[in-house]
């Protein structure tokens, strides 16, 4: 498939950071992806761990940088991560899903419907280059959106813009409705990044997604190196036939190599894009939260859902920043995460479908 990258002259080699050997380059990323990391995780704002290495990678990028991640761990980065959403899928999602069935599929399929449409306005109105419009309005998980779009021969830097605005928008504003709602109630998490874990799950959960990985590079599926570990993950952790485990250290460090993946990509002419796209953007999230905010009350009204629960489970992601403010606040848990795991997977199966059909009529 032909990439529909816009044509952007590359940085000279031997400007600004370029001029620096490749090992002081990546010690010039390193200490700034540090301190953006550290300045986010302090003020609270969500994939902090991922938006820090990444505005670091836009900075060494815009300055020159020739450095990029090696394939090889691009590679592992897409099946680890595949895994780690897949290990939320398991049998007490099922549970209450099928309880809920038929209201979870209408509130996930509108809320795809709605942020599908903002995308096709936006590609109509040619503010972003082919189906780059479409996959940073899908009301998915990012990471997913951004490994997918990438495949598909979307700008992927531009789908990390409008895809990680939405998540910290959303993100900021569920933590604040929870906050407001529960009174007292400080919504903060502890991370153990050493945490010991189990050996051989570990080993398997490395194994299935490096296997799956592989013979989705062979099998050519787009976005296969993430979505066929994604897909036979999830089968097993249903079934019970595994036990995703993945420790945290792994999990931030490819969160920290996406993010410089997609920032050292970053160009003069990607950020005239981009704050071109600016208000578009904004106003699509805000049109998308007002609409989710619409099925929540549905929720309230015809299912007996308490205000809180509704809110969050309808919340347009991201997926990990729901799942934590929502366990520490007095919600119903498996509700707001059967709801948010059914959300990611019909749009990482959906998504490249819906995209090429929206933009072959836009």
């Amino acid at each position: 498939m032909r990439p529909e990258h816009p044509a952007t002259p590359s940085p000279p080699e031997n400007a600004g950071i370029g001029r620096l050997p490749p090992a002081l380059q990546w010690c010039v990323l390193a200490p700034f992806s540090a301190v953006f990391t550290a300045i986010l995780e302090t003020i609270g704002l969500p994939a902090g761990l991922l938006i820090g290495p990444m505005l670091a990678g836009a900075l060494v990028g815009m300055n020159g940088g020739t450095i990029r991640l090696p394939r090889q761990l691009y590679f592992c980065v897409q099946f680890i991560l595949a895994m780690m959403i897949a290990g939320s899928m398991t049998p007490a999602l099922l549970v209450a899903f099928s309880g809920n069935w038929l209201l979870f599929l209408a509130v996930v399929l509108a809320v795809i419907g709605v942020s599908t449409l903002c995308g096709w306005i936006m590609t109509r109105m040619r503010i972003l280059p082919g189906t780059t419009a479409i996959w940073g309005s899908s009301a998915g998980a990012a990471s997913t959106m951004l490994l997918m779009a990438d495949a598909y021969g979307a700008d992927a830097r531009l789908v990390a813009f409008m895809q990680y605005l939405r998540v910290v928008f959303v993100a900021s504003a569920a933590t604040l409705v929870a906050h407001l709602w529960v009174t007292g109630a400080e919504v903060s998490a502890t991370t153990d990044w050493f945490a010991p874990i189990a050996g051989l799950p570990f080993l398997a959960t490395l194994a299935v997604g490096l296997a799956g990985g592989f013979l989705g590079k062979v099998l050519r599926v787009p976005g296969g190196v993430f979505l066929v570990p994604f897909a036979i993950g999830s089968v097993l952790n249903i079934t019970g036939a595994l036990t995703t485990e993945l420790p945290q250290w792994l999990i931030a460090l490819c969160s920290v190599m996406l993010g410089w993946n997609i920032g050292l990509g970053f160009t003069r002419a990607i950020l005239a894009h981009a704050r071109r796209a600016l208000v578009p953007t904004v106003i699509s999230i805000l049109a998308l939260m007002s609409f989710s905010g619409l099925l929540a009350v549905l929720l309230i009204f015809a299912a007996g859902i308490d205000p809180l629960t509704a809110y969050l489970a309808t919340s347009p992601g991201g997926l990990d920043s729901i799942a934590v403010i929502a366990s520490s606040s007095n919600v119903d848990l498996s509700f707001v995460m059967a709801l948010q795991t059914v959300r990611v997977l019909i749009i990482t199966l959906l998504g490249p479908a819906l995209a090429r059909f929206v933009a072959d009529r836009a």
